[in-house]
């Protein structure tokens, strides 16, 4: 299995939306831009939150078994992917790559 190095590489805050559809919550993501994961075995990391990881869990296993590839030439690197969480108010994009 290949190691999978997850970079967290844009956080934006729509507060429109939140203002308009969102419930006052005490804590939201503690994930910021330039924060590195490293996914062994295609596990998730540790401090990684588990709804980001249910958006990348399947793109992760696919990179670390040795796939890659996405949707026909997708990806400039075929061994990478750009993965969202599914927050929709504070969405972080995720730049997933094989590491040799």
């Amino acid at each position: 299995m290949k190691t999978v190095r997850i970079t967290a590489v844009r956080k934006v805050c729509h507060r429109d939306l939140m203002q308009r559809y969102e419930n006052p919550i005490e804590h939201a993501c503690d994930i910021e831009e330039g924060q590195v994961f490293i996914s062994e075995d295609g596990k998730r990391p540790e401090g990684l939150c588990e709804s980001a990881w249910g958006s990348m869990e399947s793109f992760v296993k696919e990179l670390s078994a040795g796939g890659g590839n996405f949707f026909d030439g997708w990806m400039k690197d075929p061994r990478s992917a750009m993965i969202s969480c599914n927050d929709g108010f504070r969405p972080v994009s995720f730049y997933l790559e094989t590491l040799e």
